[in-house]
């Protein structure tokens, strides 16, 4: 009998699923061309025959959602339509959301600056659309809702088990239709981000190191951050940082946990005290933007950085990652009874997903009313009143 071979093109296929699907479950740097190649059922040298490497591996991905992003976008004539095609891209492509939002940063340059044109232009012909129906909104009002929805439905990549596709579908669409609908007139001008004060005592030396690591491997990544780009960054030589820390590992730990320490504090402190349930989702969601709004660098490290951190610190870090959305998931089906644990966890996870990019999204997070609309995007993604 003769064994035929998958086509090339049904063979790339089947590799960039493996490959987008390891990449999100495992991140970019723990996952090499041999892990892929095993998960296709084929050598690494077979493997390199179609793709030159993982760089390239990751970028043929995240284009292969945003291709079909694009061509759904183009079709679309209507809000109704726009929320179905951005629903079905993240049900069909759940990892996309996590390779762009957390991986993506690592691809060259050049191919980064591409993909957010691509992403740029897909918001663009959102906010065409939602423009036509809705005449009143202003362009950069347009465009936060539009990006908006486009966070809250990648919410579902980090969704630990894959709801049923239809379910998914129906419900991320019924969710872009509400954050597609909010009005921000009248929205209130919050307080920004708290700034150091000049004249306050300060800092110890390892606190700004803590401050500084969230900083720089956020917006750098771990392995592009050496210590002597620490050091420098609180005014020491590079070998002073073990000094405090035993390595960049143990400083990336470390500062993921005094971030989460304070994260836990706010939030969970608005929330027990607030009288009842509603209140308490409320004061709790307030808290999470105030938080997101000072502390963007932590939420950006703490998506990106998990993975590189040893086994023990990793556990606990998705540990409480769990336990902060079973509050949050407990919560909200005591407001809303009607809703079961599926559709609260969908529902939470895009409410995280929208704020923590809407605090990192230029030019909008500049917005001086960022908080007052994030919280009413909050409210519409939750489906509770304001």
């Amino acid at each position: 009998m003769v064994v035929r071979r998958p086509p090339a093109r049904s063979r790339q296929a089947q590799i960039l699923a493996v490959a987008a699907d390891r990449f999100h479950r495992s991140g970019y740097h723990q996952v090499s061309m041999t892990d892929v190649a095993a998960g296709v059922g084929i050598t690494a040298p077979a493997l390199y025959r179609h793709f030159r490497g993982k760089p390239e591996l990751l970028d043929r991905a995240v284009r292969l959602g945003l291709d079909e992003l694009a061509a759904g976008l183009r079709a679309a004539d209507s809000t109704a339509a726009v929320g179905a095609a951005l629903a079905a891209v993240a049900v069909g492509h759940r990892p996309l959301g996590t390779l762009v939002q957390r991986d993506a940063r690592l691809l060259p340059p050049a191919r980064r600056a591409a993909l957010r044109r691509e992403l740029r232009a897909d918001a663009t012909l959102m906010a065409g659309v939602l423009r036509a129906e809705r005449p009143e909104l202003a362009g950069p009002d347009a465009g936060l809702l539009c990006w908006s929805a486009l966070s809250a439905c990648a919410g579902l990549s980090y969704q630990s088990a894959a709801p049923q596709p239809r379910r998914a579908e129906r419900l991320l669409g019924e969710l872009v239709a509400a954050v597609l609908a909010v009005s921000l007139e009248g929205t209130r001008t919050d307080p920004g981000p708290a700034a150091a004060t000049a004249g306050a005592a300060p800092q110890p030396r390892r606190e700004e190191l803590l401050a500084a690591a969230v900083r720089l491997f956020h917006r750098r990544g771990f392995d592009n951050v050496s210590t002597d780009q620490l050091g420098a960054a609180v005014g020491i030589s590079g070998p002073s940082v073990y000094r405090h820390f035993e390595s960049k590992q143990q400083l990336l730990a470390a500062s993921l946990v005094r971030s989460r320490e304070r994260l836990w504090h706010e939030v969970e402190g608005a929330i027990a005290a607030a009288a009842g349930p509603s209140a308490a989702l409320e004061a709790g969601l307030a808290a999470y933007v105030g938080f997101a709004r000072r502390n963007g660098d932590y939420l950006g490290a703490m998506l990106s950085e998990t993975e590189r951190l040893a086994a023990p610190d990793r556990r606990a870090a998705v540990d409480f990652r769990r336990d902060f959305l079973r509050t949050w998931v407990e919560l909200l089906r005591l407001v809303r009874p009607e809703c079961d644990a599926v559709e609260a966890r969908i529902r939470v996870h895009a409410l995280f997903a929208l704020v923590n990019d809407g605090v990192r999204n230029r030019p909008y997070s500049a917005r001086p009313d960022l908080g007052d609309c994030l919280r009413r995007i909050g409210r519409a993604v939750l489906g509770v009143a304001g």
